[in-house]
């Protein structure tokens, strides 16, 4: 089922902006997952992996960033406090640090 506060940031930029964007989720045969993945022009531009807490930055959103170098990558957590950048790129931060990246 559709969530309308996930995807209403691409509807904004679809509808506003007429950019064609698309969220979609990655989940491949090896079992790697990535919670959202919004798509331009059918290359991923974001990568988001959602964790409770803070841990280790997940190996399916270090996956996907190593095939993709060009798309920002995020680990938000809902409850932890660490923000810093990986060595790769990948932009670990508390969910509200991202949340404030989309207004």
């Amino acid at each position: 089922m559709k969530n309308p506060v996930r995807s209403k940031w691409v509807h904004i930029q679809q509808d506003a902006r007429g950019r064609d964007v698309e969220l979609r989720y990655f989940r491949d045969t090896d079992r790697r997952e990535v919670d959202f993945v919004v798509v331009e022009k059918r290359a991923p531009i974001l990568l988001v992996e959602c964790k409770w807490g803070d841990v280790d930055v997940d190996r399916s959103l270090r996956y996907l960033k190593e095939r993709f170098p060009k798309a920002e990558a995020w680990q938000v957590s809902a409850a932890g406090r660490k923000d810093h950048r990986t060595p790769e790129g990948i932009r670990v931060a508390p969910a509200n640090a991202f949340l404030r990246t989309l207004v």
